[in-house]
């Protein structure tokens, strides 16, 4: 029995130390820049400034298979898998849009040019200069899922046509965690909105 709690008791403290790692290392990370427009009950509406994205299109519209191969792919890239072996800063978050294909995205941080931009390994990953945008936004805790990114894709439509806001039909999710971070996980649904 003893054996047994030294062993829970290790695995525990393991546990603690790459929470803890995970959440400080989020501090540096460069982050989408956006402005806070106005604040509702359950939903933010925020401006974005104009960025660049490293970007892979993928044949599924289901979360599960997106957000492992997409990312895979994408960090691949900034990881060293590029022309130049070079190694590109994370940012934060991942974006992913919620279309019959969808597209996963990483932002370049905003020290890089596009003409800078190392050549990537694979042919599938190209750069995407996303103009300024209003969107709506909701968020929610926990492990993402399709399930929970459709239940709160209705809850923000709810609440968009609760307060009379036009929307188009350009959604999107946005994850903030790396995938070991187990605490104080962040998700995001956004809606372009009619200018």
């Amino acid at each position: 029995m003893k054996i047994f709690f030294i062993i829970l008791s290790a695995l525990v403290f393991i546990f603690l130390v790459v929470q803890i790692f995970a959440m400080s290392s989020q501090q540096g990370i460069e982050t989408y820049p956006y402005e806070l427009i106005n604040k509702y009950k359950d939903i933010e509406i925020r401006k974005y400034e104009a960025s660049l994205f490293t970007s892979v299109e993928l044949s599924t519209n289901k979360y599960e298979e997106a957000s492992g191969a997409g990312f895979s792919i994408l960090a691949s890239y900034i990881f060293g898998g590029n022309d130049k072996k070079e190694k590109i800063a994370m940012t934060s978050p991942v974006s992913i849009s919620l279309d019959e294909s969808m597209t996963m995205m990483f932002m370049v941080p905003r020290d890089l040019k596009k003409e800078d931009l190392p050549r990537p390994d694979k042919d599938n990953i190209e750069f995407k200069e996303i103009p300024e945008k209003t969107v709506a936004a909701i968020s929610f805790g926990g492990w993402a899922n399709s399930e929970k990114i459709e239940k709160y894709k209705a809850n923000l439509k709810a609440a968009l046509d609760a307060e009379g806001i036009a929307y188009t039909d350009k959604y999107y999710f946005l994850g903030y965690n790396a995938p070991y971070e187990v605490i104080n996980r962040k998700n995001e649904i956004i809606v372009e909105l009619v200018q």
